[in-house]
Parts: structure tokens; C-alpha cells; sequence
């Protein structure tokens, strides 16, 4: 599920049709990317975090509204002014590719949050293929979104940082750890060991964890540490997962994870296989058909933009090459070249929980193992929520809308 080539081009463009409303509106205003397209760690229906700097008194929200509306940027109803949220912004879908972007003003926090990450996955190598997955995980629960009853994506981010930084056997800085081991023994960490009645997250000064009340002293607005406490590192005195009201309910779903995948790579999985999956992975993560046919058109349409004029010439894009099959073969979320993937039980040694795997236990060490469970395989249910599974990417505006533009090998 990690971004393609294609899929950047297109949400550059959708920047570039925003943008260009704004440059006519105001022409010194600045345009920033923040968010999961800034850092890379975006899904395929993931928004597009945008700020405009400027000199205002106040937001002009209601002109850049009126702007957007003329100049048919965005579908007719979908252009939300949140004018009395905590970060006024305003909210809209773009009319060409169904892109949700979120604009805002003067607010330059998201832009240094989006350094921040990206330094640290320099630092760790295995911080995207985690963040992909568990992103992944929590979407089709629907507690990807703080609205939602989730946890926002940059509490996630600081919650794998965390657990990357303080992992008491592993050095996460390995490029060649094993992130099979790493992602069942997050599920084990914040789904059954971590204390989150008592205890914050530092990330700041190489990381630690912090009794609430020590993390309360610094807290000079008033409010008190939340149950999923995270100290903002780069805003003293704020908790990041403050407004997480839901994170006892992500806590379940990170337990039941582990339960899965635990059984999944014990020795008695090889006697009793699960015949409704292709893969371990496969038992907690499903990809909608949808979202699938949705990619193949985002292929189909910007598949060779991204390439320069003289690569198109010379026959690079698989487009012209009549090679459409073989370049879905080579990205697709069944790709065997795909990071996201633990093997299959088969594949594993003996084991019976995280703490007890070996190096060859789970195998999804990178770009070399197949991602089965990732198309055509029974809907995973949590014991907490019901699988998301159609609202995963429910947007049959988009499918009615583009079926005449879809190829008739997807447009079926």
C-alpha cells in the first residue's frame, strides 16, 4: 500500500489546481504540503494536508470558499467551512480525483511535525512499512481518525517512534531487523503491556516513559494528561493525544492482533491452516476491491505523467510499451516485490508469541516476499468494531462518476 509514482503525480496536481486559486487570490501567499503526502506515509485514500501563509487578521475562509466554488476545484457539496474548530479550516473533495484535502491558515505546526518525521525515518528504516500497515489497520476498523473514535495519524507516528526508540532487545536502526517481529510485539506492547492509567510517552532526549503526573507539571493550559498521553516534542506542554477519546478501543484491536497473528505463527498453525487466508498478514488486514480498481485508474490515467518528456519518447512508460500487466504485477498490493507482508504460517519456525520468535520466524524483512493477504481474502473481524470493509474507500459518487473512464477490465 505504499505510494506509487502515479498516485504522487496526480496529488501533485491536485496541489497545483489549489494552489493556483490561491496564487490568483492572493499572489505573495505561500502554499506549504503537510501531513502524510509531505512525509510519504499516506495511503491511497488518504487527504491532502494544506496551509496557506499569509498576512491576515483572521482566516479569510469564506473567500478562498467562494474562490474554490468558482472555479469548479472541488464536487458542488462537499466544501465544508469549519469555522469555529480549534484550527479553522476548510474542507473540500476534488472534483477530478475524489481527493479530500484540508486547508488551513497560518498554522506552521503541521509543516514542522512533517520535518520531525522525516527525520526520524531516516533514522529508522523500518518506520514506514510499520506506519503503512498499522495506518492500514486501523482504516478499515475506523479508528484511523480522532472524529471517528480513533487516534490521529501523527499519534500513531509518535507511538511506533516510541516503541522503536525504547525496545529493550532489538536496535530498530538495523536496516535489516525483522519487521514480522516488530509489528506483532507493537500489538503486544500497546494492546496489553503498556500502562495507560499511569503513563506518557516522551519521544524528545532518545525517549522515555513518563509517570502522567511528572508529565502534568509541564502542562501550563490547564488540562490534565489524557489517557493516551503523548508529550508533544515539539510543542512543550502539549499532549498530543488529548483529544483521543478512543484509545481504549484501539488498545482492543491492538490486542486482537496479537492474539491472531500469536496463533498465526505457532506451531499448531501448520497443523490447522486457515484456508480463507493466503497470508499471516491476510488475517488482520484486508484491501477492498474498490480501493484496488480505484489504483488501476489512477494507473491508467497518470500512470507515465510523473516521467520527463524524453523518458516518455523513449519508451519508458509500460503504458506505451503495452506492459500495463506487467507494471500491476510489479506495484500492485499483491506484489511480491511489496514490503508489507509476513509469510505464511508454513513459512514459520516454531514459536508461540513475540518474545520467543527468531530472526526466521516471521519473514517480511523488505522487498522480497509475496503479499498474498493483501486481495481476494476473508473480511478480518475485531471483536470491537465491525470490519469497515465497504466504507474502507466508500465513495460510489466516484464509481458512478468514472465508470465510463474506467478500463473495461476494471469498469466490469
Amino acid at each position: 500500500m505504499s505510494p506509487r509514482p502515479e498516485e504522487a503525480a496526480m496529488r501533485k496536481e491536485v496541489v497545483d489546481r489549489i494552489e493556483t486559486v490561491i496564487k490568483d487570490l492572493w499572489p505573495t501567499a505561500d502554499v506549504q504540503i503537510f501531513g502524510s503526502f509531505s512525509t510519504g506515509l499516506y495511503l491511497p485514500t488518504s487527504d491532502i494536508d494544506l496551509v496557506v501563509i499569509g498576512k491576515w487578521d483572521r482566516p479569510p475562509l469564506q473567500q478562498l470558499e467562494q474562490a474554490l466554488r468558482k472555479h469548479n476545484v472541488a464536487e458542488p457539496y462537499s466544501i465544508k467551512v469549519l469555522d469555529k474548530a480549534t484550527v479553522p479550516i476548510i474542507k473540500l473533495t476534488d472534483q477530478e480525483t475524489d481527493v479530500k484535502v484540508d486547508i488551513s491558515f497560518n498554522v506552521e505546526t503541521g509543516v514542522k511535525a512533517a520535518r520531525f518525521i522525516k527525520e526520524y525515518m531516516k533514522k529508522y528504516t523500518a518506520l514506514p512499512y510499520l506506519i503503512f500497515v498499522l495506518k492500514q489497520f486501523l482504516l478499515q476498523r475506523d479508528l484511523n481518525e480522532v472524529f471517528t473514535g480513533g487516534i490521529s495519524s501523527y499519534s500513531l507516528i509518535l507511538m511506533v517512534i516510541s516503541f522503536l526508540q525504547l525496545h529493550p532487545r532489538i536496535d530498530a536502526r538495523n536496516p535489516n531487523v525483522n519487521l514480522g517481529i516488530l509489528l506483532i510485539e507493537f500489538f503486544e506492547l500497546y494492546g496489553r503491556n503498556f500502562n495507560y492509567l499511569k503513563t506518557g510517552i516522551r519521544i524528545k532526549n532518545g525517549g522515555a516513559y513518563m509517570a502522567k503526573e511528572d508529565i502534568m507539571k509541564a502542562m501550563t493550559n490547564g488540562y490534565r494528561p489524557s489517557m493516551l498521553c503523548i508529550e508533544d516534542p515539539l510543542l512543550p506542554g502539549n499532549d498530543v493525544g488529548r483529544s483521543s477519546y478512543g484509545a481504549m478501543q484501539v488498545k482492543q484491536v491492538f490486542d486482537y492482533a496479537y492474539i491472531v497473528l500469536g496463533h498465526a505463527v505457532s506451531p499448531l498453525a501448520r497443523s490447522y491452516p486457515n484456508k480463507e487466508v493466503d497470508s499471516t498478514l491476510g488475517r488482520i488486514i484486508k484491501i477492498t476491491q474498490e480501493v484496488i480498481d480505484y489504483r488501476e485508474w489512477i494507473f491508467q490515467k497518470w500512470g507515465c505523467r510523473h516521467l520527463n518528456r524524453a523518458e516518455r519518447s523513449a519508451g519508458t512508460c509500460p503504458r506505451f510499451r503495452g506492459e500495463q500487466q506487467q507494471h500491476r504485477d510489479s506495484v500492485s498490493p499483491h506484489s511480491t516485490d511489496s514490503p508489507m507482508s509476513l509469510s505464511s504460517p508454513q513459512q514459520h519456525s516454531s514459536a508461540s508469541s513475540a518474545s520467543s520468535l527468531s530472526g526466521s520466524d516471521i519473514v517480511w524483512n523488505g522487498p522480497k516476499f509475496p503479499l498474498k493477504g493483501f486481495h481476494n481474502t476473508a473480511m478480518v473481524h475485531s471483536p470491537v468494531l465491525p470490519n469497515r470493509g465497504h466504507m474502507q474507500y466508500n465513495r460510489n459518487t466516484w464509481r458512478r462518476r468514472k465508470r465510463d473512464s474506467l478500463p473495461a477490465s476494471v469498469s466490469r
